[in-house]
């Protein structure tokens, strides 16, 4: 029985990935080394709470319930107890093989070792571990407070055990989870990328504006967002971190990441977060 969830890193994807399990009641342990992380989390995790208030989906009595199941810390030695755990750091593999690496060390032997990845290997990842059994991928969509979907990778070792437990854990939290298998991008991305890479494509070649080829797709696709608005919004390092697992893991060219990406990345121009991708933000 899952009563204890541990979440790795404090960014946009593991900070919503805390609320959401808290919300469904569940006692939560998010830790990043960098405490300044902690407390934006905190204060992004209240801020989307009050939003759920004002909209009248919450009571402030629940948002104190939520705030009240969530521990911040810097030491994963905190999740030593916890009974299934996420990883939610930088989108690099060696990065993630050392983390999991370390969480086998502490967790428990019944403990269930997740990570949010968006492309890397699952059976990589628990290979890095004596667990792989009980190593999976659980990759949630961004926002992870509003999206429903969460992908559910298998690896080479995953038991059918584990994945049932991500898959009823998927329902106690109000999402739909879907089981994708362990190759490159899995299925979202494997689809999603190359369609936002030929977007970039498109800009470098002078075909189109961000602002005419997001028009297009909205207007005449039905897309609620343009590819390169949303491509700010998910952070052109991660789009090309995504783009290379993709190039590298199926070795076909279709895959290359545009120059114009690249380049964009290189100067740090990396979307929203950083006030400057394919447009400019305040």
């Amino acid at each position: 029985m899952i009563k204890i969830v541990g979440v790795v890193g404090a960014g946009t994807m593991g900070n919503g990935i805390a609320q959401v399990f808290a919300q469904a009641g569940f006692e939560v342990r998010l830790v990043d080394v960098a405490p300044p992380m902690l407390d934006r989390a905190l204060a992004t995790i209240e801020k989307s709470l009050a939003r759920f208030v004002e909209k009248g989906k919450l009571t402030a009595a629940d948002r104190e319930a939520i705030l009240g199941r969530l521990a911040f810390s810097p030491s994963i030695d905190s999740l030593a107890d916890a009974d299934f755990i996420v990883e939610a750091i930088v989108e690099q593999e060696a990065a993630k093989r050392t983390l999991f690496g370390q969480l086998d060390a502490i967790a428990g032997p019944s403990a269930i070792l997740a990570s949010n990845t968006s492309s890397i290997s699952i059976t990589v990842l628990g290979a890095a571990t004596r667990r792989p059994e009980q190593v999976l991928g659980v990759h949630f969509m961004n926002p992870v407070p509003l999206m429903a979907l969460v992908e559910l990778i298998r690896g080479q070792a995953t038991s059918d055990d584990t994945m049932r437990t991500a898959a009823d854990l998927c329902v106690r939290l109000g999402k739909t989870g879907v089981e994708a298998a362990d190759y490159p991008g899995f299925i979202a991305n494997r689809i999603l990328m190359p369609m936002l890479n030929e977007a970039f494509y498109a800009v470098m070649e002078g075909v189109g504006t961000p602002e005419a080829i997001d028009a297009v797709m909205r207007g005449g696709m039905n897309h609620p967002m343009g590819p390169l608005t949303l491509a700010d919004f998910i952070g052109l390092d991660i789009c090309l971190a995504i783009l290379n697992v993709l190039h590298e893991g199926l070795g076909d060219p279709k895959y290359r990441p545009c120059p114009l990406l690249r380049r964009m990345v290189a100067a740090g121009h990396l979307g929203r977060k950083t006030g400057r991708g394919f447009y400019v933000y305040a």
